[in-house]
């Protein structure tokens, strides 16, 4: 089986309301700025059911308008088991956050989930949940975000595929 190209990305924390919602956006403004935002489905979605119907964390929100991104029309929801059927690559935010999604993922699809510092960057660390912290904490995580947003577009826009069934995940 050969891999087939990235044409969708769901990423994942647990109340999809402090980094996966800036992942969306941030991702999203890099592949706008170059030119290739059209071509990708993105969307970010929960492991946990808190936050459903939620608007982003005000802090990420700020944050991400800090930088021209608006990411304030967003709302939480959690992940949905035909997810992993409609999304070519799903990808966690921190460690616990992919052990849950592997375990939610038909066997078929647990391919599809990785860790998203991982993949992006090849360094294999969590996005750490800024939400008990304060502002420098999302500051620091749009940083995080930013930098492996950067590396992915480039990834994408050199053609990386995602992983075929069957193909053995690098990730946790």
């Amino acid at each position: 089986m050969s891999a087939k190209p990235i044409n969708s990305i769901l990423f994942v924390c647990l109340g999809n309301i402090c980094r996966s919602p800036l992942a969306e956006g941030v991702l999203g403004a890099v592949l706008a700025e170059r030119g290739i935002a059209g071509d990708i489905v993105l969307d970010s979605a929960a492991t946990s059911g808190w936050e459903i119907g939620s608007a982003p964390d005000p802090r990420s929100i700020a944050v991400a308008a800090q930088h021209g991104v608006d990411i304030s029309g967003q709302r939480a929801r959690k992940v949905l088991p035909e997810d992993f059927s409609r999304f070519d690559l799903i990808l966690g935010m921190d460690k616990a956050n992919v052990h849950d999604l592997k375990a939610l993922a038909p066997p078929a699809a647990r391919d599809r989930v990785h860790l998203y510092l991982d993949f992006a960057t090849g360094n294999a660390a969590d996005v750490p949940d800024p939400y008990y912290d304060g502002a420098e904490a999302f500051a620091s995580v749009y940083r995080m975000i930013r930098g492996a947003s950067e590396a992915l577009a480039t990834r994408l826009a050199a053609g990386a595929s995602a992983p075929s069934s069957g193909q053995a995940s690098s990730t946790i």
